[in-house]
Protein backbone atom coordinates (compact mmCIF):
# COMPACT_ATOMS: atom_id res chain seq x y z
CA UNK A 1 0.00 0.00 0.00
CA UNK A 2 1.17 3.98 -0.44
CA UNK A 3 0.47 6.69 -0.22
CA UNK A 4 -2.52 8.50 -2.14
CA UNK A 5 -1.94 8.01 -6.19
CA UNK A 6 -3.85 9.61 -9.00
CA UNK A 7 -4.30 8.25 -12.76
CA UNK A 8 -5.07 11.32 -15.02
CA UNK A 9 -5.55 10.94 -19.13
CA UNK A 10 -6.43 14.39 -20.71
CA UNK A 11 -7.39 16.24 -17.62
CA UNK A 12 -9.65 13.63 -16.08
CA UNK A 13 -8.76 11.91 -12.87
CA UNK A 14 -9.49 8.30 -13.96
CA UNK A 15 -8.51 6.66 -10.42
CA UNK A 16 -7.71 7.82 -7.12
CA UNK A 17 -6.53 5.96 -4.12
CA UNK A 18 -4.16 5.68 -0.84
CA UNK A 19 -4.76 1.51 -1.55
CA UNK A 20 -2.90 1.20 -4.48
CA UNK A 21 -0.68 -2.18 -4.87
CA UNK A 22 2.30 -1.68 -6.99
CA UNK A 23 3.56 -4.44 -8.54
CA UNK A 24 6.36 -4.30 -11.66
CA UNK A 25 6.23 -0.70 -11.46
CA UNK A 26 2.49 -0.15 -12.20
CA UNK A 27 -0.27 1.22 -9.12
CA UNK A 28 -3.14 -1.14 -9.28
CA UNK A 29 -6.11 0.81 -8.49
CA UNK A 30 -8.90 -1.11 -6.07
CA UNK A 31 -12.40 -1.35 -8.07
CA UNK A 32 -13.84 1.20 -6.12
CA UNK A 33 -11.39 3.94 -6.73
CA UNK A 34 -11.89 3.63 -10.29
CA UNK A 35 -13.62 6.32 -12.00
CA UNK A 36 -15.73 3.64 -14.62
CA UNK A 37 -17.32 6.22 -16.46
CA UNK A 38 -14.40 6.98 -18.38
CA UNK A 39 -13.69 2.88 -18.88
CA UNK A 40 -14.66 0.65 -21.93
CA UNK A 41 -14.28 -3.15 -21.79
CA UNK A 42 -12.35 -4.37 -24.96
CA UNK A 43 -12.11 -8.07 -26.58
CA UNK A 44 -8.11 -7.31 -25.78
CA UNK A 45 -6.76 -10.21 -23.89
CA UNK A 46 -3.56 -11.26 -22.67
CA UNK A 47 -1.65 -13.92 -20.43
CA UNK A 48 1.22 -13.38 -17.74
CA UNK A 49 3.14 -16.01 -16.72
CA UNK A 50 2.83 -15.35 -12.90
CA UNK A 51 -0.66 -13.48 -12.47
CA UNK A 52 -2.89 -15.10 -15.76
CA UNK A 53 -4.99 -13.64 -17.99
CA UNK A 54 -5.63 -10.20 -17.84
CA UNK A 55 -8.35 -8.27 -20.10
CA UNK A 56 -7.96 -4.47 -20.83
CA UNK A 57 -10.19 -1.14 -21.73
CA UNK A 58 -10.46 1.61 -23.76
CA UNK A 59 -10.53 5.35 -21.29
CA UNK A 60 -12.36 7.76 -23.14
CA UNK A 61 -12.46 11.70 -22.07
CA UNK A 62 -14.19 14.18 -24.07
CA UNK A 63 -14.72 12.15 -27.04
CA UNK A 64 -10.64 11.30 -27.03
CA UNK A 65 -10.20 6.99 -27.00
CA UNK A 66 -7.09 5.71 -25.61
CA UNK A 67 -7.19 1.74 -26.42
CA UNK A 68 -6.10 -0.48 -23.91
CA UNK A 69 -4.87 1.91 -21.94
CA UNK A 70 -6.10 0.11 -18.62
CA UNK A 71 -5.61 -3.56 -17.40
CA UNK A 72 -7.44 -5.69 -14.91
CA UNK A 73 -6.68 -9.47 -13.94
CA UNK A 74 -10.27 -10.35 -12.76
CA UNK A 75 -9.01 -13.80 -11.99
CA UNK A 76 -5.61 -14.07 -11.54
CA UNK A 77 -3.34 -16.81 -10.33
CA UNK A 78 -3.18 -17.15 -6.64
CA UNK A 79 0.35 -15.92 -6.31
CA UNK A 80 -0.96 -12.48 -7.49
CA UNK A 81 -4.41 -12.83 -5.66
CA UNK A 82 -4.48 -9.45 -4.07
CA UNK A 83 -4.72 -7.73 -7.40
CA UNK A 84 -7.96 -9.43 -8.50
CA UNK A 85 -10.22 -7.19 -9.98
CA UNK A 86 -7.78 -4.00 -9.55
CA UNK A 87 -7.21 -1.55 -12.66
CA UNK A 88 -3.87 -0.29 -13.71
CA UNK A 89 -3.24 2.36 -16.25
CA UNK A 90 -0.34 2.87 -19.09
CA UNK A 91 -0.26 4.44 -22.59
CA UNK A 92 0.22 8.20 -22.00
CA UNK A 93 -2.26 7.91 -17.89
CA UNK A 94 -0.05 10.03 -15.83
CA UNK A 95 0.30 8.67 -12.25
CA UNK A 96 0.75 11.03 -9.96
CA UNK A 97 2.29 9.95 -6.58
Amino acid sequence: MCELVKAIWKGAVIAESDATFMIEGNHYFPPDAVNMEYLTPTESRSVCPWKGHCRYYTITVGGEKNVDAAWSYTNPKPQAGEIAGYIAHWKGVEIIE
